[in-house]
């Protein structure tokens, strides 16, 4: 990896009460430190250099005040729903690798564009279903859907297969 790749690469960003916030590029953590505004808690990537200084690659940096924020929900997206169905089909349960979203009860039924109307589905489900109800079409759903709670571990989860020293900052949150 060339020395401008380990900017951009994810650092996680604590709240002065340490509690998982964000993730941001190496470049803006570094920024954040030397203007005082964070602090290194966790370096595991070594050491970068300038003509004139060298610094630490943080891998977990933590604010050095608190933000207040309201209680973060996650955004209602295609990418979230596939997610939160783990990429499996809610009507047969296959996990293909190209899924589309379904409405369970179709929008010119009435239906909604929210967590509990919207589905994974593999195209031939939601083909097979076409516009109809799950009750109409004899396709009940695996599961009710729901909207995700955005714990730590959900949010930043997926970064965990390469940052395991994150874990201790995430779990219980």
């Amino acid at each position: 990896m060339s020395k401008n790749g380990i900017l951009h690469e994810p650092v996680l960003t604590l709240n002065a009460n340490f509690e998982p916030l964000h993730v941001c590029n190496t470049k803006r953590a570094l920024a954040l430190v030397l203007l005082g505004k964070a602090e290194i808690i966790l370096n595991g990537r070594g050491t970068i250099r300038s003509s004139s200084a060298e610094f630490e690659i943080p891998s977990v940096i933590r604010l050095s005040y608190m933000v207040k924020r309201p209680h973060p929900r996650l955004s209602l997206s295609k990418r979230e729903i596939l997610r939160r169905d783990n990429y499996t089909c809610q009507y047969c349960g296959s996990k293909p690798r190209i899924l589309t979203i379904d409405h369970i009860v179709p929008r010119h039924q009435g239906g909604t564009h929210s967590w509990e109307n919207l589905v994974a589905a593999c195209m031939a489900c939601n083909r097979r279903k076409g516009g109809n109800t799950p009750d109409k079409a004899n396709m009940p759903l695996r599961q009710q859907p729901s909207e995700p709670k955005p714990l730590a571990m959900y949010r930043f989860g997926r970064h965990l297969e390469h940052r395991q020293e994150w874990v201790q900052f995430i779990e219980g949150w």
